[in-house]
């Protein structure tokens, strides 16, 4: 009784956890195209292109895929061998263990007419697959906490999610050592099954066969047995358990478990351990059961639902409302493997910058967080921020996903969405903007310059020059601290080579876009390298020239000084962005 309420309500969870989640799916916005999209039209493409997707020729992509990428992870194998070996015999292990032994009412018996869990080939293949998810999770925590390789963090999910597969796996083999030692439940199978009653002599030669053979302890009985009496109970074993019961040996786990605890077997029987064994092994199923849409558990649904997706979907001929809802799934399809992570090439910047959110698996963990509207503090949003746009747009994280999460499309998108929050972000003054730009037919005018404008204005702020341009102000006098800040770097510090030549104001593209260029753009070139030597931080800070630049190394290339303008421009423009932070 106890057992089936349990298992109806953690069902029920189970299913309301689920449903909670897809509708996460077909709402949450990830990107400001399709911010105004309804849940109803979401759902309603979703199905158009779940039916459409299978009628046609994309069947046969969905089918390769599952079978190279879903069963036997082509992606995880092809990135790292230990890493691939570890997720099968969790997963697929695992998997085999709860079709074949958790749900065997719903699978195994309707297909085997002679099923039972304690007859070969059920016994020995449940502890096999049992054996191999332990392995699986040994080998996930020593990778884990003992290998530890380089950039991979460890959260509470993944450590609840190894607690939870060993409670379940440690629980199981345990209670099949007591069950196959424990002379009660030994007592009560040959009252039920074989009719007979202790202090008769049959039951006395079946319950020394027992011992004997199949590892029980019984109080009083010890081996050896006379020869007469092992034939009498193996005859009475033939005839009433022999049908259902394979000798516990092939159950080898829980053999070795039995054969440990025999000497302490009586006295773990009569307090009952192997029930609550048995409390403990079905709780802790129930419960991961329940817990699943919340933890990490969700990618065995979502993972494959994933890479299905993505192999059938395109940025440029799918629904846009299909995009927003994949983007929203993938969130969940995460597995926090790393893997994207170790071939991150920004990822190196984590040695400098004390920012996780640099490191792809850690930058969607916290973005997943940003998209379900939790409450984030403004220095963490600027954190998570600066470490989403911190990237290189390479690719690499998206082709090594093992989930098929197109991760550089996320970035993207949660980037222009983050964006709108009125929070200044300074990379979008530097070449890190460069993809922005090729994707800048992809986002609306108002929505591309918004936040150029806002970074722009955090400076302007600290610069009275860059808001009035047209009226005269008064300036900050010769800033030794600016200067000394130039000289440290060696190829800033070239500005004091210029002697005014221009070559660098000729050579400029950005200015030779303009007919009136030094109306546009304010200080030009050469006049900013003036402006260094001067000390004048203000007239520096406040030309448009410094965040115009291309950074395309013309100027300094021309220049018969010497001089780095670029470079000069460069570490012009970190000094902008730190004065606005120190102030």
């Amino acid at each position: 009784m106890f057992y089936d309420i349990s298992l109806y309500i953690c069902l029920a969870i189970f299913i309301i956890g689920l449903i909670y989640k897809i509708s996460t799916w077909l709402s949450r916005k990830t990107t400001l195209e399709t911010k105004d999209i309804p849940t109803s039209k979401r759902l309603s493409s979703a199905i158009k292109g779940i039916v459409l997707t299978i009628l046609s020729v994309k069947v046969l992509t969905l089918i390769k895929v599952f079978f190279l990428d879903i069963i036997l992870q082509r992606k995880v194998f092809n990135e790292d061998f230990f890493r691939w070996l570890t997720h099968i015999l969790i997963y697929v292990a695992f998997m085999l263990l709860l079709l074949m032994h958790a749900l065997d009412k719903f699978i195994t018996a309707p297909l085997f007419a002679d099923y039972s869990a304690t007859l070969n080939p059920f016994l020995f293949l449940r502890d096999l697959f049992g054996a191999l998810v332990i392995i699986g999770i040994c080998m996930a925590i020593y990778r884990r906490f003992i290998l530890n390789p380089p950039r991979l963090k460890t959260n509470p999910m993944d450590t609840y999610a190894i607690i939870i597969l060993a409670i379940i796996m440690a629980s199981g083999i345990i209670l099949e050592g007591t069950k196959i030692g424990s002379y009660s439940i030994y007592k009560e199978m040959v009252t039920d099954y074989a009719g007979l009653e202790e202090g008769e002599e049959e039951y006395k030669a079946l319950t020394a066969f027992w011992v004997d053979k199949f590892g029980t302890v019984a109080p009083g009985l010890k081996a050896p047995f006379k020869d007469e009496i092992i034939e009498e109970g193996k005859e009475l074993h033939e005839m009433s358990c022999s049908s259902c019961h394979s000798r516990p040996q092939w159950a080898f786990t829980g053999y070795i478990v039995a054969s440990l605890f025999k000497g302490a077997a009586l006295g773990l029987d009569k307090a009952g351990v192997h029930t609550i064994l048995w409390y403990i092994h079905f709780l802790a199923c129930f419960i991961g059961m329940a817990y699943l849409p919340f933890s990490k558990f969700l990618h065995i649904i979502t993972s494959p639902l994933s890479l299905l997706a993505n192999s059938v979907m395109d940025k440029g001929e799918s629904d846009p409302a299909n995009i927003a809802t994949r983007q929203a799934l993938e969130f969940d399809a995460c597995t926090h493997c790393g893997a994207c992570t170790s071939r991150c090439s920004m990822g190196i910047i984590i040695e400098e910058i004390e920012n996780v959110n640099i490191l792809p698996s850690e930058k969607i963990q916290s973005l997943k967080g940003v998209v379900s509207k939790k409450e984030i503090g403004e220095k963490d949003f600027k954190l998570i921020l600066d470490g989403v746009y911190l990237c290189s747009n390479c690719h690499r994280c998206t082709d090594v996903c093992p989930a098929g999460i197109n991760l550089e499309d996320l970035w993207f998108n949660m980037r222009e969405d983050m964006f709108q929050k009125d929070y200044p972000e300074f990379s979008l003054l530097s070449p890190l903007s460069f993809y922005r730009g090729l994707m800048r037919e992809s986002i609306s005018q108002e929505d591309y310059k918004r936040p150029l404008i806002q970074a722009r204005e955090a400076i302007a702020s600290k610069c009275d020059l860059m808001k009035t341009p047209d009226k005269v102000v008064s300036l900050t006098p010769s800033d030794r601290e600016f200067q000394d800040s130039l000289l440290l770097s060696d190829q800033a510090s070239t500005f004091q080579g210029c002697f005014g030549c221009q070559t660098c104001t000729n050579a400029c593209p950005v200015v030779a876009s303009y007919e009136n260029p030094k109306e546009v753009l304010g200080m030009l070139p050469h006049q900013i390298m003036y402006t260094a030597g001067l000390g004048i931080r203000d007239l520096a800070f406040g030309s448009n020239m410094l965040w115009d630049c291309l950074t395309c190394y013309q100027c300094q290339e021309q220049c018969p000084q010497g001089v780095h303008v670029t470079d000069v421009l460069y570490e012009l423009k970190n000094l902008a962005i730190k004065n606005v932070y120190k102030d």
